[in-house]
């Protein structure tokens, strides 16, 4: 039997959303909800939506639907917990865009939510269900790499600038949670340190137009659910208050420092003129590459020794004359071509039909790399002063 699915926001994650439950068998899509009605009537025409699917602009159009089991949101940052609380309190699963929430006290609040209600609170970590972040995995768990030294990642590019979110919580997880799937560990010490970039004249006006036009939305999606409002109300003061929304950071680099005293360095910036989605692992046999901006090539080990064989050489030229280079060999690993996004909602599927967690996306298991963004919206406050993720 097909699993009745609302998708609350039809932007670009959500249409991704849109298409994966259309086309697979065990989902059944019963309505889009978005405050947007040009954004409604561009899926209509995308998808060439049965009349059956209800198109509304208010989460409370559809809350009572016969046959609705499930709520996908992918909504702005700051709507996600109003709106997976609303929907778990009425008895639904929930797949959420990432980060489940904005703090630590609301993430924790969804998962004691989820358990009350019986219901699945899964988290969309697309990142895990890569291909590339899978082999990537085997390959360090397999310790093909050697003693591994460090990492570093870069994810950049240039727009949209978010006005709920700074850089770090827009961005950091991503590379976070390939780092701690990689490693098998969490961090004990994070940095982070930013800047926010003054802006120009006409760009500052435009993008205060988009902030006020983004207001505006956000109050429609406060519409979403009425109730929600009242759960929200109902919350002692959060323990953790982050991102400001008249600092944002717009460029952040974050330091991540590991129980076996493996390092990690992550840029972020959405002011840059370049793209890059592109992460590595450094080690004493060899280097794991994966850039996702090279579709041909998007995971590469680099085997080579850059100890030299561990050899005791009396000085570096005897060393350097007698390895001419350290990189003798690089191999791009074939991967499994499937859309991370389909696994994601397969999942999904799967989690609400046997109704048991999936332990890697779980509300429980986001909340964890919510401990740690706090942790670093902290350092970013303190100015980049290194802290125990708490």
């Amino acid at each position: 039997m097909k699993i009745g699915i609302a998708v609350l926001g039809a932007g670009r994650w959500g249409v991704n959303l849109i298409r994966n439950f259309l086309e697979h068998p065990n989902s059944q899509v019963l309505a889009v909800v978005d405050p947007n009605r040009d954004s409604l009537a561009a899926v209509q025409k995308q998808f060439n939506l049965d009349a059956s699917v209800i198109l509304a602009t208010d989460w409370s159009q559809v809350q009572a639907l016969p046959g609705l089991e499930a709520v996908a949101i992918a909504t702005p940052a700051s709507t996600h917990y109003t709106l997976a609380a609303a929907a778990l309190k009425q008895g639904y699963h929930v797949l959420a865009e990432k980060p489940l929430a904005l703090n630590l006290t609301e993430a924790i609040e969804l998962c004691q939510l989820a358990e009350k209600q019986q219901r699945q609170l899964f988290v969309d970590h697309t990142y895990l269900f890569h291909p590339a972040v899978d082999r990537g995995q085997r390959i360090i768990q397999q310790h093909q790499l050697g003693k591994l030294r460090y990492g570093y990642a870069q994810r950049t590019h240039f727009e949209p600038v978010r006005h709920d979110v700074d850089a770090l919580w827009d961005l950091a997880v991503h590379d976070l949670v390939i780092f701690n799937t990689w490693l098998k560990q969490t961090p004990i010490e994070v940095r982070a340190i930013g800047t926010v970039f003054p802006k120009e004249e006409g760009r500052g006006k435009k993008e205060e137009g988009r902030r006020k036009k983004e207001e505006g939305r956000g109050k429609k999606e406060e519409g979403i659910n009425k109730d929600a409002a009242e759960i929200e109300n109902q919350l002692p003061p959060s323990l953790l208050t982050t991102n400001p929304a008249e600092k944002l950071a717009d460029l952040v680099w974050v330091t991540l420092t590991y129980p076996d005293g493996f390092q990690a360095f992550i840029h972020l910036c959405w002011l840059n003129p370049d793209k890059q989605r592109r992460l590595t692992v450094v080690g004493s046999l060899g280097t794991l590459i994966f850039d996702e901006m090279s579709p041909e090539t998007p995971l590469i080990v680099q085997r080579g020794n850059p100890d030299w064989g561990g050899k005791q050489n009396n000085s570096f030229e005897s060393a350097i004359a007698s390895q001419p280079t350290s990189i003798r060999h690089r191999e791009v690993l074939s991967l499994e071509q499937v859309e991370p996004l389909r696994r994601v909602c397969d999942r999904f599927l799967t989690c609400v039909q046997t109704n048991t967690p999936c332990l890697t996306s779980s509300g429980a298991a986001s909340v964890e790399l919510i401990r740690i963004l706090s942790t670093l919206s902290k350092s970013l406050e303190l100015g980049g002063q290194p802290l125990i993720p708490f």
